[in-house]
């Protein structure tokens, strides 16, 4: 098969001809349909994830057609059309037999723990546990649209934030996932303030619902500017970037025991960022982390795209974030030779 593959990390990836996968007994392997992209690779690629080998073949957003089953998996044939969540789960740990896949103590992951779907064809763990069968009505683009970020957003807001309608959330920086995040929040019945530092990204953050948006470079206290619209400040703030301000304006604008949900990846130099605790435990503010979406509660978001309440499709064709690496990890123009449809968006 033809995949996109990188030998070193930080140099420009080459499509490459590699051998096909098989299945592992108790798993499957997909033909791609479509792929994203998305910050989560730009990391790997750079090399701030442990779990990469190299050489390696990046790619977590999915969905395609199953075209080998292995001797174990009883709940999927060939020919079925899936989709997976980023983080699959072993279905044997503690976690997983408490349905917390996402967090599994020997998780699976598609273009980090192995080779990912920058391939005509990639191979998938633990298919009875983590794949997810598409609505016929959904397209390849749009379901692998929802591997990575939809999905998270989706957990961040609605499973790990709790968001009530009626409820101020705050959404601080406005790619993949805090655009999701925005359509999410604001389809539940929320009112949605949106931070970045792009007038193009707030233009289409207001599109997607946000009430109000805020340019953090034009105005110079964040969480007391989010605190005045929202009249006390949000009952649930997502740091949707991963980066030491956005969190630490994330937890500021928080009313007294609001809830502050951490999505966007903190790594390398900002791995152990300060927090101001004094805040959180003189309001008795809630700090969450989100870390994906398990398989067994994607039925509540098929539901509600299928009932036209969300559209993942409109974040899908726009540019990625992977700060000059995206014709690289897009597969540049060669990748497209291999039939794959790679989903370019914030």
């Amino acid at each position: 098969m033809r995949a996109l593959v990188y030998e070193a990390f930080g140099t420009r990836p080459a499509v490459q001809t590699v051998p096909d996968p098989d299945p592992t007994p108790g798993g499957v392997v997909v033909e791609v349909g479509a792929s994203g992209v998305c910050r989560s690779d730009w990391h790997g690629w750079m090399g701030h994830d442990p779990d990469i080998r190299l050489p390696h073949v990046p790619g977590h957003e999915l969905a395609g057609t199953i075209v080998a089953v292995g001797a174990q998996v009883t709940a999927f044939r060939v020919g079925e059309r899936v989709t997976v969540p980023f983080v699959a789960g072993c279905g044997r740990c503690g976690p997983c037999r408490a349905g917390d896949q996402q967090v599994c103590h020997a998780q699976f992951q598609p273009g980090f723990t192995h080779w990912g779907s920058f391939a005509q064809f990639v191979a998938l763990e633990h298919a009875d546990q983590n794949l997810v069968r598409l609505p016929g009505s959904m397209d390849f683009a749009t379901a692998a649209s929802l591997g990575c970020r939809f999905s998270t957003a989706f957990r961040a807001v609605s499973q790990q934030g709790r968001v009530q309608g009626g409820e101020w959330v705050a959404v601080h920086g406005c790619g993949g996932v805090g655009l999701s995040a925005i359509q999410i929040a604001r389809s539940l019945g929320a009112r949605v303030i949106a931070v970045d530092i792009d007038d193009t990204k707030l233009a289409l953050a207001a599109q997607l619902g946000a009430e109000h948006t805020l340019n953090a470079t034009r105005t110079p206290d964040v969480p007391a500017a989010i605190t005045d619209l929202s009249g006390g400040g949000a009952h649930l703030s997502l740091d949707a970037l991963g980066h030491p301000q956005t969190l630490v304006n994330s937890v500021l604008c928080l009313r007294t025991r609001g809830r502050h949900v951490q999505v966007g990846l903190l790594l390398a130099e900002h791995s152990r960022p300060a927090v101001p605790m004094d805040r959180v435990i003189g309001r008795e503010l809630q700090l969450l982390g989100s870390h994906g979406m398990a398989a067994h509660t994607y039925p509540q978001m098929l539901g509600m795209i299928e009932r036209g309440l969300l559209n993942p499709a409109a974040l899908i064709g726009q540019r990625t974030d992977l700060d000059g690496a995206a014709d690289a990890l897009t597969g540049m123009n060669a990748f497209t030779g291999t039939g794959v449809t790679v989903i370019d968006r914030f």
